[in-house]
């Protein structure tokens, strides 16, 4: 029996899409990382060059989103994964009790992927009796029981992709005088934006040059509006 090509690519679209995932949310803490620290840093060196203020504003800013970020994530998957064991119970469940009735819900699922109806059941019936909570969790809930993300792998990844990204704009603006760190660091912001942006656009199949376009246009009205406030504490003297 041979199975239509697009039920076929389904059967496998689980794992690319976890790895999808995981380059998106690397990609975004990135992005993050590198326009909150580029808009707090310029809006300092607006209101003053000291570079020890620079310095402290890095470090704290630096530590403070990436720990920010890590325990959003934690708590975003923690919470989901406690979403996704209540329905894995209740799917447990409902195989034990209406096992039949569970069968003919799969024979249908099949049928809308475009199965005839005999193989749908035939489908249906085989793949349950190699693995059926697996299978239904799958095709009714569209969750893999065996990738479920772990709540501290994705703390960490977005913590040191924010890292990853924030430490960009600290070195830009560090490291030339004092006369250049805002031109030197809008200039690598820039850089750095566009390649994630092109990444982003990449992973998620949008056009390039609009994703592209709002990831950097975006960071650069951040950086001007957070520099002007900077400059307008430092003349007048607030």
């Amino acid at each position: 029996m041979k199975l239509p090509s697009v039920f076929h690519q389904e059967l496998h679209a689980d794992a690319s899409a976890s790895r999808l995932n995981w380059l998106r949310a690397g990609v975004l803490g990135a992005n993050d990382g590198i326009v909150s620290l580029a808009a707090l840093l310029v809006g300092i060196a607006g209101a003053s060059a000291d570079q020890h203020n620079l310095l402290v504003a890095g470090v704290a800013g630096v530590l403070a989103g990436a720990l920010s970020m890590a325990v959003g994530e934690y708590v975003s998957v923690s919470s989901q994964r406690d979403t996704e064991r209540v329905l894995f119970a209740k799917e447990r469940k409902e195989l034990e009790m209406y096992p039949e009735a569970e069968l003919e819900e799969l024979t249908t699922i099949y049928q809308k992927k475009g199965l005839e109806r005999a193989t749908a059941e035939i489908v249906a019936k085989e793949l349950t009796a190699v693995d059926a909570f697996g299978t239904h969790v799958r095709e009714e809930l569209g969750i893999s029981p065996d990738e479920l993300t772990n709540p501290w792998h994705a703390a960490i990844a977005s913590a040191v992709s924010f890292f990853a990204g924030a430490m960009i704009p600290v070195v830009a603006i560090l490291i030339p005088p004092a006369t250049l760190q805002i031109p030197v660091t809008f200039a690598a912001v820039l850089v750095a934006l566009v390649i994630t942006g092109v990444v982003s656009a990449r992973v998620s199949g949008a056009p390039t040059l609009k994703v592209t376009l709002r990831v950097v246009l975006g960071g650069i009205l951040a950086m001007i509006v957070t520099f002007g406030i900077g400059k307008l504490f430092g003349i007048v003297g607030i």
